[in-house]
């Protein structure tokens, strides 16, 4: 029986030191979920390793199977974009499968409401309780409609309501959607961020929480349980198909 591929989580990188951090506490928690799986981590930019990196050092070993997994939350430019550009670039003695993005999925739902608990709501809040979830923003229409449904589907589980917020490319931010929660009658207002780890716009986040004097803020995605979960969905996902022509 061959052996199964190699997984590559492909993260975005940072100057911020806790990007890098987060990315290997959740690889951590994925190789201790499939003890026997072979993870590896590579960066698009300002982390090392490069992803191109780890391809060549692949290829040198002799793995011929890779699955790359983008290390996001939507279908955005770097998904479309960059991440194919640089598998095209690989060696060509690699057979690589792209995984899709970790998102949308029930289980991230339950790492955002996880995250909300942590930070100090019940469930006795939820029907009280408006809640903003607050994505990095996007320029890309598919990826900011994604947000919108998610919000749309959140509110379904018995919060009082549900606001989607970004903190780039596109509107309402953070601040305006607590207020907007708070002027609906919601008698706590949350904000969720939808991001994986900490860094600018996770920071911008926060302060807009700050600002709009938010009861609560809940921590980025991080390395919760259900987002390990989800990587491993992806990657069992993508064995599953045949390796795409990448250089064609």
């Amino acid at each position: 029986m061959s052996h199964a591929p190699v997984l590559l989580v492909i993260a975005h990188g940072s100057r911020d030191p806790r990007h890098a951090a987060t990315v290997h506490s959740l690889v951590e928690r994925v190789r201790s979920l499939r003890p026997g799986l072979r993870v590896e981590t590579g960066f698009l930019d300002f982390n090392i390793p490069s992803v191109q990196g780890v391809l060549e050092s692949l290829a040198a070993e002799g793995v011929r199977d890779v699955v790359a997994l983008p290390l996001l939350l939507t279908r955005a430019f770097h998904a479309k974009a960059d991440i194919p550009a640089v598998l095209r670039d690989a060696p060509r003695s690699l057979r690589i499968r792209q995984a899709d993005v970790l998102g949308p999925s029930p289980l991230l739902l339950s790492a955002l409401q996880r995250r909300l608990y942590e930070a100090g709501l019940t469930p006795a809040d939820k029907s009280s309780t408006g809640v903003v979830l607050a994505s990095a923003g996007s320029t890309d229409p598919e990826a900011i409609a994604v947000i919108a449904a998610i919000a749309r589907e959140w509110r379904h589980t018995g919060w009082c309501a549900v606001r989607p917020a970004f903190a780039s490319a596109s509107l309402p931010r953070t601040e305006d959607a607590v207020r907007a929660l708070r002027a609906l009658g919601c008698e706590k207002v949350a904000v969720a961020p939808y991001v994986l780890a900490p860094g600018f716009l996770p920071d911008r986040i926060a302060r807009g929480a700050v600002a709009a004097d938010a009861d609560v803020l809940a921590d980025v995605l991080g390395a919760a349980p259900e987002v390990a979960r989800v990587v491993l969905e992806r990657y069992a996902q993508a064995s599953m198909r045949v390796p795409a022509a990448l250089g064609a």
